[in-house]
């Protein structure tokens, strides 16, 4: 018997429990300002913000895509018109030092034909010479000396082998047929030379 007390007891708790919360809920809603008006305002604001459909969505992400890719276009124009002016400009500093140069041979090449003196002329075409000399070097541009040194594929090009003069030339450098230049550490021109073997 004490075991049915105990079970209608229980069911007793629960249904106590059940009233409660139904109490509560009630008591909440009765405390709402709208009286349910709320919900009706309340449904048409979840109308309103109902997520987009398939379309819509396509829509919007196909309008994305064309405004990125006109974006990436007009960048990819601009920084190539940039790059190209850029390039433009580092060519006319350069070739704006080198008419120094041009006009002393200008000069050079007119008096060779009024010249006499011989000595003359060697002199002006050394100090020209001398001047580019100084222009290359001011540049980051210096000669690789080739001369009687050990072939190095990285600075030298063998244009062919000719029997070496003396034991101390094979496998060196004999002669050098155009000057090979650095320009800031890196080969500009490879030197073309001779190899003794």
């Amino acid at each position: 018997m004490a075991k049915k007390s105990d079970n209608a007891d229980k069911q007793q708790d629960k249904k106590i429990e059940v009233e409660e919360k139904l109490n509560g809920e009630e008591l909440q809603d009765e405390l709402r300002p709208d009286n349910g008006a709320g919900e009706e305002a309340h449904d048409k604001v979840v109308e309103d913000q109902k997520e987009p459909g398939p379309e819509e969505k396509l829509a919007e992400l196909q309008d994305k895509y064309l405004r990125l890719s006109a974006e990436y276009d007009n960048f990819r124009k601009r920084t190539l018109k940039e790059k190209i002016d850029l390039q433009r400009s580092a060519n006319e500093s350069l070739l704006v030092s080198l008419l120094s140069v041009s006009d002393d041979f200008d000069r050079a090449l007119q008096s060779i034909d009024d010249a006499r003196d011989i000595a003359a002329v060697k002199e002006g075409l050394k100090l020209i010479s001398a001047k580019f000399n100084g222009f290359l070097s001011q540049q980051g541009v210096k000669e690789i000396d080739a001369g009687h040194k050990e072939f190095d594929t990285d600075l030298h090009e063998a244009i062919t082998k000719i029997p070496a003069p003396s034991k101390k030339l094979k496998g060196k450098v004999v002669d050098v047929v155009q000057k090979g230049y650095f320009l800031n550490e890196k080969v500009l021109r490879y030197a073309k030379v001779v190899i003794g073997e």
